[in-house]
């Protein structure tokens, strides 16, 4: 039998650590799986002190173009492979720089292909990035470590009370049983 994945749209992160890589998630899911498609991919980039877009880069029939020169030879696809019916559009920044703080849109275009015509549709996703020279972690993140740690520790407390409390019963029975036969 075959196996048939399933597409769910994630949110890309948007805090990415300066000299490190930061994958750009951008995930648009096809709603009729059988019907077959063809699609491209192209993301625009605004610095947080820039009005316009400019064009980023472009994925199509397998093949990737870097177009902003701010960009050369620090992205790489990250999306779907060996298909031309993309789903995962996601890019990959070598190297974050405090430069590539900003507003980045990934627009697919997709070309549904019915027998009798085609119809084209466009998704656009935006990701606001923010580059910091660490990772932070968020209250919830911390908050929930601690409750899991309070959680384990209780849970073996409770779990030696309770042997004790059955040792002390099977002793006390093991007892009784011996004074019953002498």
């Amino acid at each position: 039998s075959l196996c048939h994945g399933a597409c769910v749209e994630v949110d890309s992160n948007t805090e990415a650590v300066a000299n490190e890589g930061f994958k750009l998630g951008c995930i648009s899911c096809k709603m009729r799986g059988e019907v077959p498609a063809m699609a491209s991919v192209n993301w625009y980039f605004k610095a947080s002190d820039e009005t316009e877009f400019s064009h980023l880069y472009s994925y199509e029939d397998q093949k990737d173009y870097i177009l902003d020169p701010r960009f050369d030879e620090r992205l790489s696809w990250n999306g779907s492979k060996h298909t031309k019916d993309l789903q995962d559009g996601s890019i990959y920044i070598h190297n974050v720089t405090f430069n590539d703080t900003g507003t980045y849109q990934c627009i697919f275009t997709r070309m549904l292909v019915y027998p009798n015509y085609e119809f084209q549709t466009h998704t656009t996703k935006t990701i606001v990035i923010n580059v910091v020279p660490q990772l932070t972690r968020g209250l919830a993140s911390i908050l929930s470590e601690v409750m899991m740690y309070v959680s384990i520790i209780g849970l073996q407390l409770w779990l030696v009370v309770e042997m004790i409390y059955c040792y002390r019963k099977i002793a006390a029975a093991g007892e009784e049983a011996l004074r019953e036969s002498a």
